[in-house]
């Protein structure tokens, strides 16, 4: 437990950061396995329409600090190219 009135206040503070920084954490999962799957499932539309959501999120988790910078750009870039393999394959080969 923290002693001094400094410390304490640095407690309470973590506490709030940590559970704002879990929300976008979360959101950020949650929208990275919702796009996988409807990528599994060849849904490209819905795939392609969920993108924007996906790199507004990772860009603000960017901004305010939560993710850094190259980790946000590198997993959109990740999603982006597997949206972009699957759509490929799926326009070379009609079912």
């Amino acid at each position: 437990m923290p002693k001094t009135k400094s410390a304490k206040k640095a407690l309470r503070q973590n506490k709030r950061r940590r559970e704002r920084n879990l929300v976008y954490k979360e959101k950020i999962k949650k929208l990275i396995k919702e796009i996988k799957a409807l990528c599994a499932e060849k849904k490209i539309e819905e795939a392609k329409n969920l993108l924007p959501q996906v790199y507004k999120v990772l860009d603000k988790a960017a901004k305010v600090g939560v993710i850094k910078e190259n980790t946000a750009a590198r997993k959109k870039s990740k999603i982006a190219k597997l949206v972009s393999q699957i759509s490929a394959t799926n326009s070379s080969n009609p079912v």
